[in-house]
């Protein structure tokens, strides 16, 4: 039997490696300054801003229209998720025919739907109406409470809620915070905070009683027209050379 011959096989001409790049380090962005690591506001600071709000606006007027505290109570609850403007909108004609509890109660549900259908959620905000003015008549005798735990026992009424209603309807030393004061706590540094209620319980801790009872009122419109969510107008702001936010543009 012949031999078979195996042709060698030529080998192939090695490839040179690629030298690995050098990886170049990416210059780090700035830091933010944490609102923790600013300095604390002093006292003296805390009241020029609160002087310089009240000389600004001595008498500040929260914005939801209503004529006694259960048509206040009724516009609290139906601003969740809301503006204001258009809860006004909507309870203008509402509060001409049920601006008590009975009255709210003889309307219905059905019917109330009808006037609030242009706010956010108005369904379930009808059921909530509908339902806290039947307890207002069955364990108040009518009455809107006057502890923050029995407002908050209502159907749709929270802690912000009853803080709005005790200030606005009572003249209690109240902070109720909306995105607006979280915002301005927050970004001066007045009140740090990650909850509203931190955001709160810091402001009640700092300002003095002089001013408590207007303080949300100045915070809210402060927050509404001046220190805005993603524009602050910080070239009109009365207290830019206060404000402890690290990116303020004057």
């Amino acid at each position: 039997m012949a031999k078979i011959t195996r042709k060698p096989v030529p080998r192939k001409a090695a490839v040179p490696k690629k030298k690995a790049k050098t990886a170049v380090a990416k210059p780090k962005a700035p830091a933010k300054k944490s609102l923790k690591a600013v300095k604390p506001w002093t006292p003296a600071e805390i009241h020029q801003v609160f002087s310089r709000f009240r000389k600004a606006n001595p008498e500040p007027k929260g914005e939801l229209e209503h004529v006694n505290p259960f048509t206040l109570l009724v516009a609290v609850v139906l601003s969740a998720q809301a503006t204001d403007a258009g809860v006004n909108k909507a309870t203008r004609a509402l509060f001409e025919v049920a601006d008590t509890p009975q009255k709210m109660l003889d309307l219905g549900e059905e019917s109330l739907r009808e006037y609030i259908k242009t706010i956010g959620l108005y369904r379930t905000k009808a059921r909530n109406v509908i339902a806290l003015s039947a307890k207002l008549l069955g364990e108040f005798g009518g009455e809107v409470p006057r502890t923050r735990a029995e407002i908050e026992s209502l159907p749709g009424a929270g802690r912000k809620t009853a803080n709005v209603v005790l200030n606005m309807a009572f003249g209690e030393h109240t902070m109720a915070v909306d995105t607006h004061v979280f915002r301005v706590g927050n970004r001066t540094g007045l009140a740090p905070g990650k909850t509203p209620l931190d955001v709160e319980l810091g402001l009640e801790k700092v300002i003095p009683a002089e001013f408590m009872l207007h303080a949300h009122h100045w915070l809210i419109l402060h927050g509404r027209y001046t220190c805005l969510a993603r524009k602050p107008r910080c070239e009109v702001c009365l207290i830019n050379d206060l404000c402890r936010w690290p990116e303020k543009t004057v």
